[in-house]
């Protein structure tokens, strides 16, 4: 507030007038996480109509709750490069966050080892069918006839 040159926060509500003003304390529910936040947001908004479109199934649309502060940290200039993810001397950064959570989730779940290279859906199922085959060493694994065809592709290459 110094900064600003006002004693108080009603320094900043000078120029509207008194009987503009609200001066009742509000009856606001909460705290509330971000989440909860959002659906009850959402679920004030039911009444008005919406033109998202229905999810797809099986396609890998449909609505997710990601949280702001997501955003936030993959802008983080350490994410960003133009340069491959490939080259280990200019992707530090996203090494450095990979190395701590391998190591974190290590630690959380009393392992000595976690996995941390699965960049899509489609090559986590393919490593997923292979591990499942090696370990009841079996040579078919049961695919939902629902499965996005681009991840049934890539899980067909791994056969």
């Amino acid at each position: 507030m110094e900064e600003m040159g006002i004693k108080s926060i009603d320094d900043l509500y000078v120029d509207i007038p008194a009987g503009l003003r609200f001066e009742k304390e509000l009856d606001v529910p909460g705290p509330f996480t971000e989440a909860e936040v959002k659906k009850h947001v959402s679920g004030l908004l039911e009444s008005n109509w919406s033109l998202a479109a229905p999810p797809f199934l099986g396609g890998g649309v449909w609505p997710h709750y990601v949280p702001a502060v997501v955003d936030e940290i993959v802008h983080r200039a350490e994410f960003l490069t133009s340069y491959t993810p490939y080259q280990p001397e200019i992707s530090q950064g996203i090494l450095q966050a990979i190395f701590e959570y391998q190591s974190l989730i290590c630690e959380l779940v009393g392992m000595d080892v976690a996995n941390a290279s699965m960049y899509d859906w489609a090559t986590a199922l393919g490593e997923a069918s292979r591990m499942a085959c090696r370990l009841t060493r079996r040579s078919r694994v049961l695919v939902p006839s629902i499965i996005s065809p681009r991840r049934l592709s890539v899980l067909k290459s791994y056969t």
